[in-house]
């Protein structure tokens, strides 16, 4: 999928627009009970009611794909024979009025998602009149329409009592709402929309932190693996291949050479508006090292390291191995440059003594107070 296509959804999330007419689904406590089921129509609902649940749902459609955003993907023998695959397509054409099909998927969460604390589970169809845009730039109609269902685990929390003026009365009083519904956790799409249509043979996951992926939850729903590590880790383990790999030649001018070519190719991508997403193959890495001017066996041991942490063919968005600042860290000290001067930084051994550098043209400020060298 494209994140284009994804915004094209996503701004469909409000009453007016989409053509969701009701949601559905479960309050589960913290024992993994269901207290109660709901059946919802949005039309019955006061507006600001209804588009507060369709926002809800529509985060789970937000991020970056390969950060926020997973891409899952089915064999033909998934499609053909998975009893998963099957679920999601039966949920899909009756959309979500069989209740025994919706139970069985709240079966599926409720047994392998671990959450400590009560959580609400939504459901809905969407059927989307798909549009195009002609050369000239006219909007109409492709006669596509892309059914699909999509899926949010939100945590509930008690809410916080609060004072507020009550106009009848002419006064203050405390308010405290009883349950809040917080921003999912985890959710998905079935199935992927590409190229303006279904694509049966993949299916969007979203997950809210980029540390933790609940992969008990991927493969009770999809019976598939994650594409990729959670993002977070990937950035630990991306660092840990370059230093194990580099060894004696891991200097301050490799790193930040590495890190300023990975930003460099962030950038580039957001100028040039590729609709297609940003991803950095093993060679890609390899080939910054050798921009480096680092040895041709220190290449080998990184992209050895790289296909065994990663796989020999894994592409991985630039944006989970990076950040926007250069950080220099030292037990004592932590230096944050941005991205676009990490040059102004470098290391030194004067009389011994290890030293951070920092090349200061401008002016410099100590606590607000400008200094004189």
């Amino acid at each position: 999928m494209i994140e284009k296509e994804i915004a094209e959804l996503r701004i469909r999330y409000r009453k007016e627009k989409s053509n969701i007419s009701r949601i559905c689904g479960c309050f589960v406590n913290e024992q993994k009970e269901v207290i109660s089921k709901f059946d919802q129509s949005l039309g019955l609902m006061q507006e600001d009611d209804a588009d507060g649940l369709l926002s809800v749902l529509k985060k789970t459609l937000s991020g970056n794909i390969g950060r926020n955003l997973l891409e899952i993907d089915f064999s033909a023998k998934d499609v053909m024979e998975s009893d998963a695959h099957k679920l999601l397509t039966d949920l899909r054409s009756t959309e979500l009025r069989d209740s025994s099909l919706v139970d069985k998927l709240y079966e599926k969460i409720i047994s392998s998602y671990e959450f400590d604390g009560n959580y609400v589970i939504l459901l809905a169809h969407d059927r989307y009149d798909v549009f195009t845009y002609s050369a000239d730039g006219e909007k109409g109609e492709s006669g596509e329409v892309f059914s699909y269902i999509v899926c949010a685990v939100c945590p509930v929390r008690s809410g916080k009592a609060a004072l507020s003026y009550y106009v009848p009365g002419n006064c203050f009083r405390t308010v405290c709402a009883d349950t809040m519904l917080s921003a999912p956790e985890l959710g998905f799409m079935f199935p992927a929309f590409e190229d303006h249509g279904a694509n049966i043979y993949g299916a969007l996951y979203y997950t809210k932190s980029l540390c933790d992926s609940h992969e008990a939850v991927v493969d009770a729903l999809f019976s598939s693996a994650l594409p990729s590590k959670p993002a977070a880790e990937q950035k630990d383990t991306f660092g840990s291949i370059l230093q194990s790999s580099m060894e004696e030649d891991c200097s301050m001018k490799v790193v930040r050479s590495v890190y300023s070519q990975v930003n460099q190719m962030i950038a580039e991508h957001k100028e040039q508006k590729i609709e297609a997403p940003l991803v950095m193959s093993k060679s890609d890495a390899a080939d910054m090292l050798r921009y480096c001017g680092v040895p041709e066996e220190r290449v080998t041991s990184f992209e050895e390291k790289y296909a065994e942490e990663f796989g020999e063919s894994a592409e991985i968005n630039p944006k989970n191995v990076t950040e926007p600042a250069l950080k220099v860290k030292t037990p004592e000290v932590t230096i944050k440059v941005n991205a676009g001067h990490s040059d102004l930084v470098e290391t030194r051994i004067i009389d011994g003594v290890k030293y951070i550098m920092i090349r200061a043209d401008d002016d410099v400020e100590v606590n607000g107070v400008n200094i004189v060298f």
